[in-house]
């Protein structure tokens, strides 16, 4: 049996580490920047305590302005951002991500984790309708044995 969904899931990631690698080789221009959202108590993260604390659950981080040192492995990224003037690293493994867009270029993709369809919905309407947010669930067909 094919398993489409994770092959989409592995493309949409590989997606991802591109715009990402972009970012790192290329910065942003004047309009870019990325919204991506994580869950912050997935395994897979590693953040200061004070992060975590204010954000239990899940977290959107915006890579515009003060971002420093990418660095693109194979299960997880690193990045440095300025929480209220505080450099920090954090690394973000990408079976935590749940979604990212550019607003600005009017693209985002949604990483589909069941456990978050509430979050998925609320990223959803940070980007304008007109966006074009790929979301592969609703062409996916369910077929029942009878």
């Amino acid at each position: 049996m094919i398993n489409y969904q994770n092959i989409l899931n592995k493309n949409m990631l590989g997606v991802f580490k591109d715009v990402l690698k972009n970012i790192r080789d290329n910065g942003l221009s004047d309009n870019n920047h990325l919204y991506i959202t994580f869950l912050t108590n997935h395994k897979e993260v590693k953040l200061p305590e004070w992060i975590i604390k204010n954000y239990p659950k899940e977290m959107t981080i915006v890579v515009q302005y003060e971002y420093y040192d990418i660095v693109i492995n194979k299960n997880n990224f690193s990045i440095t951002l300025s929480f209220n003037n505080i450099k920090t690293k954090i690394i973000i493994g990408y079976n935590a991500i749940v979604s990212f867009a550019d607003p600005s270029a009017n693209f985002g993709l949604i990483l589909k984790n069941k456990k978050n369809n509430e979050s998925i919905n609320k990223n959803l309407k940070k980007v304008s309708k007109k966006n074009n947010v790929i979301k592969f669930s609703k062409y996916k067909k369910n077929y029942q044995n009878k």
